[in-house]
């Protein structure tokens, strides 16, 4: 496993690194598949222009008790850590040099499954959001623009094993997104670690 020896990404306004081969392959093939059987995956609506539509992939929310997180107009309240979350929470931890008390799960079984545009923003994570993303399974296209702007200015692609963070203004002036393609895709499981803060 490395520790940020990749180049970190040089984009104005932000702060990301991409460390492609974080994982050990067959670490991360163990975990992908212990994830994929045991987690009670969700696939929750949210409202669009009036209308109750699924989210276009699967769900979890786990984390530690007061880690209740709110996106897209719903609150997710936390699972409890299983010994495995618990077991890569501590690995992330160690990689990113900060505490993090959730994680949402997403799962893209084929590549009809996406995630829209947005921005890491909720006031739940503070000023300058760390979001660091593993990703397990197969690999897709992570695309950047900036905010008020529709052209994709960088796109990544995420593989197996390996872990993104994104640190610092970045999620002030950039949008992300994982979006749909044509292109066959083996499923793919993406943890997002980040740290809850309690309201004031």
């Amino acid at each position: 496993m490395d520790l940020f020896d990749d180049n970190p990404l040089q984009l104005p306004g932000a702060e990301l690194q991409l460390h492609t081969q974080w994982l050990d392959s067959a670490i991360a093939d163990d975990w992908l598949n212990e994830l994929n059987a045991k987690t009670p995956w969700q696939q929750p609506h949210i409202q669009i222009y009036g209308r109750q539509l699924p989210v276009p992939r699967l769900v979890a929310w786990y984390g530690d008790a007061e880690a209740s997180y709110r996106y897209s107009g719903l609150t997710h309240q936390p699972l409890p850590w299983t010994p495995l979350l618990a077991l890569i929470r501590a690995q992330v931890e160690v990689a990113v040099g900060q505490p993090l008390n959730g994680v949402l799960l997403n799962y893209y079984r084929d590549g009809q499954d996406s995630m829209g545009w947005h921005s890491d923003d909720e006031g739940e994570l503070g000023a300058n959001p760390l979001i660091a993303s593993l990703n397990l399974g197969g690999t897709r296209r992570f695309d950047l623009r900036r905010k008020g702007q529709s052209r994709i200015e960088h796109s990544l692609p995420l593989q197996h094993g390996s872990l993104l963070v994104m640190r610092g203004p970045t999620q002030h002036h950039w949008q992300h997104q994982v979006a749909k393609t044509r292109s066959l895709c083996a499923p793919r499981l993406n943890l997002t670690f980040r740290l809850i803060k309690p309201s004031p």
